[in-house]
């Protein structure tokens, strides 16, 4: 890995404007003054609950959506500054595997046209096209013979890893991958990401891994930051967070989570309630109201993400003590 990370995102802010009157707006804070950075060939696991503003976080990464403040740069650029044509160049440099493979493949094309899609923007020949989409598909173990299929004739399975397929044949430097085992029955999840796996091992390239299934995300990410209504609770490496998670939201989702070993004794952390509306975000710490440890000035300081071991941080004032 690089000294340089592929993608920066530094003070990332976005409020969606909702109408709840005549003449009142509020909004919702979907992502609030989140900073994260990948280095070359390193899959970041970004895990919570839904809502939490996993997918607003990848959006905004792909400047599919603008921010309402903050900066991403994408090979020491800030994508927010750059103009339309350029934005177009560095998304040529990005793959996106999305959750629902079914909505994401346009039903009338052949898979040779999905998977080759991206590859019109190059100018390509037709001939080397083709052979790019049969290398594409052979790399996520699909026979060449799956270019004339339409996306109804495949399973979920087999619809994914053609999402994939797109988002590879390109040599992107980084992948974003949002949820895109949620739409698949157990067995195909642990292909998918086995495959994944393989795939970054041979292409080397930086992975935004979006969900809210903490095996998955202990499995593939490399780190791990823990968001909650719009803030970073928790950073650290996969190994670290599942053995000593330190923030009381990430101990609430490992206590919540089953565990494969039976005898396995682990903290039991119960989360109070529900989580607040992210239009009315608790003033202070953000999880203060659902904290089984929150004191009275948690509720009025904003907690910032502090080291407390090598590479380990937490955005909680009663961790940090």
């Amino acid at each position: 890995m690089s000294d340089e990370p592929v993608l920066e995102i530094t003070g990332l802010k976005k409020y969606f404007a909702i109408k709840t009157g005549l003449f009142s707006t509020s909004y919702v804070h979907a992502v609030d003054d989140v900073s994260l950075d990948i280095a070359r060939g390193e899959t970041l696991g970004l895990v919570g609950e839904s809502g939490s503003g996993k997918s607003t976080v990848a959006r905004l990464a792909m400047r599919l959506i603008e921010p309402t403040d903050g900066a991403v740069y994408f090979g020491g650029r800030n994508i927010f500054e750059m103009s339309k044509r350029e934005v177009r160049s560095v998304r040529r440099q990005m793959g996106m595997v999305f959750q629902d493979p079914a909505s994401a493949l346009n039903p009338k094309m052949l898979v040779r046209d999905l998977v080759g899609e991206p590859l019109r923007l190059h100018k390509l020949g037709k001939e080397e096209i083709l052979e790019r989409v049969k290398r594409a598909l052979e790399a996520v173990n699909l026979l060449p013979s799956y270019m004339h299929r339409y996306p109804h004739e495949l399973s979920g399975g087999e619809k994914q890893r053609v999402v994939i397929a797109r988002a590879l044949i390109v040599n992107p430097r980084l992948v974003i991958a949002d949820e895109p085992t949620s739409f698949l029955d157990v067995s195909t999840q642990a292909q998918i990401l086995e495959l994944m796996k393989q795939l970054r091992s041979q292409f080397n390239f930086s992975c935004l891994f979006i969900t809210h299934d903490l095996a998955v995300v202990r499995y593939i990410s490399d780190r791990v930051a823990v968001m909650y209504l719009g803030k970073i609770m928790e950073l650290a490496s996969s190994r670290d967070l599942s053995r000593n998670p330190l923030h009381p939201y990430t101990k609430g989702l490992y206590s919540a989570a089953p565990d494969p070993n039976p005898k396995a004794r682990k903290e039991i952390v119960a989360l109070r309630g529900v989580p607040p509306s992210s239009t009315e975000p608790p003033t202070g710490c953000r999880f203060s109201t659902r904290c089984p440890i929150a004191k009275s000035e948690c509720s009025k300081e904003i907690p910032q993400l502090t080291e407390i071991e090598s590479g380990h941080l937490v955005a909680c004032c009663q961790a940090c003590e």
